[in-house]
């Protein structure tokens, strides 16, 4: 492959990337208050958020062992690209609840597929230049979930509920058509399928057992709050839905500037540890005030310091899940990781929604916030368990 084929290569598989997450984030933040809007009770509204995430801890792992078997991973692409795409457009074109739910679950099992995603596009660069493409297609990831995210609430105050769902879909086609002419070697890659003696194996390591239920957690307290029902709370308080977008700007922001910060600031002041103690103190503390805010000032404000706490949290639990697993496991290791903290994706909000049917959206902010407590509490018991084996 030569320099000019190889640099188209890696862009239009950046934009496809972009693509595929961008229609999955276009309508996040007014997902809640949609489901609300068409008479959907908060339990309901748990279990359509729960579906995203119980379909990748379904076909997470299978399809990323499928696609070692079969050493091929443009196919689950072009599949990813249509079902998301099929999933905005299910969205827009029915109104009842039970299409909202196939919709949500379909868009969960298109995210599934990101495995292949990052396996193809590692593909494209030597073994020195791995960091930069993972940084690179982690930018693009960000970026997309900002964007989007962030023209949602415009959208629907200019254009209706359905706009977002539309040029969700209309994108996804297009990311589709694109996905089609992205590149893979005709003898694919060959990488070592998952073994199950080496998943059992990962899966006695304690560090990876830790950070994996610690995962659960952050994920399940993100996925109740910013990606869950913030937004539900906003329009309840009085806030419109173009301040969604506001909201949104104030969270992602401290959230992707936060990533910056956890391993060359927080880890050396106060350690691995101790830095995950900081950071889930502190997003309990806001997430437990949230119920107390009814300004836009001040939700943006405790958004804006929630998004800091919670982007320190995933890049540390992310390294850490491998730091203690041999290089040839890492791979699998990965897998189980990912895997495991896809059940807070779905237990977080179904149990909040729930919660919040019986006694207010109210309930739904104190549960996540404890769960964040109970974290903090996790990690100082290990931490002075490490500290007293050594």
């Amino acid at each position: 492959m030569n320099t000019l084929h190889a640099a188209r290569d890696k862009h239009i598989f950046l934009v496809v990337s972009f693509i595929f997450w961008f229609s999955h984030f276009i309508y996040i933040p007014i997902l809640s208050p949609y489901i609300e809007s068409m008479g959907g009770k908060y339990a309901f509204t748990g279990l359509v958020l729960s579906s995203y995430g119980f379909m990748q801890f379904l076909f997470r792992l299978p399809f990323g062992i499928f696609s070692d078997l079969i050493k091929l991973r443009r196919p689950f692409i072009i599949f990813g690209m249509l079902v998301s795409a099929f999933s905005c457009l299910a969205f827009a074109l029915t109104d009842g609840l039970g299409w909202i739910l196939l919709s949500r679950s379909l868009a969960g099992l298109a995210a599934a597929t990101w495995v292949a995603f990052t396996v193809l596009y590692s593909s494209y660069f030597t073994d020195k230049e791995i960091h930069r493409a993972m940084g690179s297609i982690s930018f693009v990831v960000v970026l997309a979930q900002l964007l989007g995210m962030s023209v949602s609430g415009y959208i629907v105050d200019e254009w209706g509920w359905h706009a977002p769902f539309w040029i969700g879909g209309m994108i996804g086609i297009l990311g589709s058509v694109l996905s089609l002419f992205i590149f893979e070697p005709k003898e694919g890659i060959q990488r070592e399928p998952v073994k199950l003696i080496d998943l059992t194996s990962v899966m006695r390591e304690s560090l990876l057992l830790k950070t994996s239920l610690l995962s659960i957690l952050a994920h399940s307290i993100i996925f109740t709050t910013m990606f869950g029902f913030i937004p539900a709370y906003a329009l309840k308080i009085g806030l419109e839905a173009g301040d969604i977008s506001l909201i949104v700007f104030s969270f992602m922001i401290p959230h992707a500037i936060a990533t910056l910060f956890a391993g060359k600031v927080f880890v050396p002041m106060f350690g691995q540890w101790g830095s995950l103690k900081l950071a889930f103190l502190l997003t309990a503390s806001f997430t437990l005030l949230t119920p107390f805010v009814h300004t836009k000032g001040l939700l943006c404000t405790i958004q804006g310091f929630n998004g800091f706490s919670l982007g320190l949290l995933f890049p540390l639990l992310l390294g850490m899940a491998i730091e203690s697993i041999p290089r040839q496991k890492r791979a699998t290791a990965m897998g189980a990781y990912q895997a495991l903290y896809a059940i807070g994706m779905f237990a977080g909000p179904f149990l909040a929604g729930v919660l919040n049917s019986y006694m207010g959206i109210a309930a739904g902010f104190y549960f996540a916030g404890i769960l964040g407590v109970v974290a903090a509490s996790l990690t100082i018991v290990w931490n002075r368990n490490e500290t007293g084996s050594r």
